[in-house]
């Protein structure tokens, strides 16, 4: 028997899709692990320690994690995907900020609003307990607050318009995505 899942198709193809989204999560987490350590082995220049190598596994392993996670909330590809994008533009902003900073070097405290941008978002994500047309409002406030650190940081003098619009345009994508999860969401019956 043939049932229909969330997304209007058979039970079957949801489940391979998943199994697929999860190959290219964990997949891409282990392939991007690698590509550093070939670095390291092919170029004499590479000086990234043990230390680097433990700290970009967490990375990869927390991003995945919460990509799983997110794959396990809802059936809907357009929520998948918001999920994938909105983590995607987390991992970037933490990888960006963690190897050279984004505002000056690594070691500019300033760069602290932006950890605090995706707090927003997992706040954000927590108080509307991740239902999609709450997920888009909250990456949206996201949006705001990342467009926001531009002018943070051109308050100090550093300009920094290209990186956060970059950002900016993650966070807005997700927002697109939970908007078009939210539309396709069936009505909850009163029991």
């Amino acid at each position: 028997m043939n049932g229909t899942g969330p997304m209007g198709g058979t039970m079957e193809t949801e489940a391979r899709l998943t199994r697929v989204l999860r190959r290219l999560v964990w997949g891409g987490a282990v392939f991007a692990w690698c590509v550093p350590l070939a670095a390291r082995l092919l170029l004499p220049g590479m000086e990234w320690t043990t230390f680097d190598f433990v700290v970009w596994a967490i990375m990869l392993l927390a991003a995945a994690a919460l990509c799983e996670i997110g794959l396990r909330l809802s059936g809907q590809l357009a929520y998948r995907a918001g999920v994938i994008v909105a983590v995607g533009t987390s991992f970037l902003i933490t990888w960006s900020n963690l190897a050279v900073g984004i505002i000056g070097d690594e070691d500019n405290p300033l760069n602290q609003i932006f950890f605090g941008v995706i707090a927003i978002a997992l706040v954000g994500a927590f108080l509307v307990r991740f239902r999609p047309k709450g997920m888009a409002a909250a990456m949206l406030v996201t949006a705001l607050a990342q467009f926001g650190t531009a002018f943070v940081a051109l308050a100090y003098e550093h300009i920094v318009f290209v990186i956060v619009g970059v950002f900016t345009l993650g966070w807005l994508l997700s927002v697109w995505l939970f908007r078009e999860a939210a539309r396709g969401e069936t009505p909850r019956t009163a029991a």
